[in-house]
């Protein structure tokens, strides 16, 4: 996966963003969070779903279309964009994300407003998934050159801000709908409104954000001994070129890849899901509930990101995935078992999955770290999360396509989803085993001792 060569604005060059001597490294988080709980409003879309498709007649699989490119694009522009961004840094890519994200919402209003949904789909989709991919790749390989001695905790700042957005856009997006009307007119108004307090926002961090001097490391802290610490930590280098040809970079994606399809089918879904399987029962929940539940597992997704995250510094990463994975579809199992029986129960095992669904995201670059090296990670972290692309188109197929058909069948309640959960039993099964294969990488992928760090971003 290759690179271009861009012009870049004096203002933006990655040398004006070095930090001086005696910059706190404490705030960078909060420049990364400012992206990433912006671009977390992604994990919202569901709050738009039911407006949409009775405003434009659009069909469940319809309306999940400008998500799922969305997803796809995070995917694709982090693949190809991280030599990019570990070559420009994290002001460029915090500014080219700000620019896509919010230029997204812009013409996604556009096309509700002229009843286009075309033009939903390509701006959210297409343009705002751009923006998603740069700027979740933006503050990650930063934050793990500022925290070498926590990079569990410091991927899980930088991703949990990711997981957190809908917290704040999910009721922010239910109160305007409420306010400006849920046809058209008031989706197009809420779209506008997202895209500029967005761009206000994310340029904070574009503002804050520093790169450490070559060289730095915090005050006191030495590299560990290889030979001191797990089989997994090789303390050895590899390429990004090598590191897709190794079969732990395969198995890495498809854990990823199941972790993700089995949380974001939930995800995107959420809002009509949880009416769907309560509808049936004395207590149905209406919408502003569902809102509601939308951001309870906003805050499950941003703490476990977080929490499992630092976690995996001290019990290993081989470990907590076993975790994420078998815990995980044992929720799953059940919600299926359970059915409508209970709402706290089902609000649970959401959670958790949810919660599992986050860890998986946090850790996976430190993962990365653990078996190739810090010499071309961020670039690796790019390529793997194309497994997030899959899963973006995967999860919310299976659950939406399996919902509407047994819609169509004259289904109602849980037997929307039975199917679609005990998919995502087999598939988390599969990553389950998948993390077993996991092995040291073996020596003949290694960098050369005297390879020059310093160009780690080529």
């Amino acid at each position: 996966m290759g690179s271009w060569d861009l012009p870049v604005p004096k203002i933006l060059d990655r040398s004006r963003s070095v930090a001086p001597p005696g910059w706190s490294r404490w705030l960078v988080p909060p420049a990364a969070l400012s992206i990433h709980l912006a671009i977390g409003q992604a994990y919202a879309w569901s709050v738009f779903k039911p407006p949409l498709e009775s405003s434009l007649n659009l069909s469940g699989t319809l309306s999940a279309l400008p998500f799922q490119l969305g997803i796809v694009m995070l995917g694709l522009s982090a693949a190809f964009g991280g030599t990019l961004v570990e070559r420009n840094g994290p002001r460029w890519a915090m500014s080219v994300s700000l620019v896509c994200f919010s230029s997204g919402f812009l013409i996604a209003s556009l096309g509700a407003a002229t009843r286009q949904y075309w033009l939903v789909v390509l701006g959210y989709g297409f343009v705002g998934g751009i923006g998603l991919g740069i700027g979740y790749i933006s503050p990650v390989s930063t934050l793990i050159k500022w925290f070498p001695d926590r990079p569990g905790m410091a991927t899980g700042i930088a991703i949990m801000g990711f997981g957190g957005g809908a917290l704040i856009a999910s009721p922010w997006s239910a109160q305007m709908l409420k306010s400006f009307g849920s046809d058209s007119s008031g989706i197009a108004l809420s779209f506008l409104v997202l895209g500029l307090a967005y761009a206000v926002f994310m340029s904070l961090g574009v503002l804050l954000v520093r790169v450490p001097a070559p060289g730095w490391k915090p005050a006191g802290w030495t590299a560990p001994d290889p030979a001191a610490v797990t089989p997994l930590v090789s303390g050895a280098d590899v390429s990004a070129r090598n590191a897709i040809r190794t079969p732990q970079f395969w198995c890495l994606w498809v854990l990823l890849c199941c972790n993700v399809t089995a949380g974001i089918g939930i995800l995107e879904k959420a809002a009509p899901m949880v009416t769907d399987f309560f509808a049936d029962t004395s207590v149905p929940v209406g919408a502003s509930a569902a809102a509601g539940f939308v951001a309870m597992l906003s805050l499950a997704n941003m703490s476990g990101r977080f929490v499992w995250s630092s976690t995996s510094d001290l019990i290993g990463r081989k470990n907590v995935y076993r975790l994420y994975l078998g815990a995980g579809a044992l929720s799953y199992l059940v919600i299926a078992i359970a059915g409508n029986a209970s709402k706290p129960l089902f609000i649970i095992c959401t959670m958790l999955i949810l919660s599992f669904y986050g860890g998986g995201f946090a850790t996976i670059p430190a993962y990365l770290k653990d078996l190739f090296g810090t010499y071309q990670v961020g670039a690796i972290h790019g390529r793997l999360l194309t497994a997030w692309s899959t899963a973006g188109v995967l999860g919310p197929l299976i659950v939406n396509a399996i919902a509407d058909a047994q819609k169509s069948a004259g289904r109602t309640g849980p037997a929307l989803y039975t199917m679609s959960v005990y998919i995502m039993v087999g598939l988390l099964a599969v990553g389950f085993a998948a993390n077993e294969f996991v092995r040291p990488v073996h020596p003949r992928f290694h960098e050369p001792k005297e390879a020059p760090h310093e160009h780690a971003h080529t």
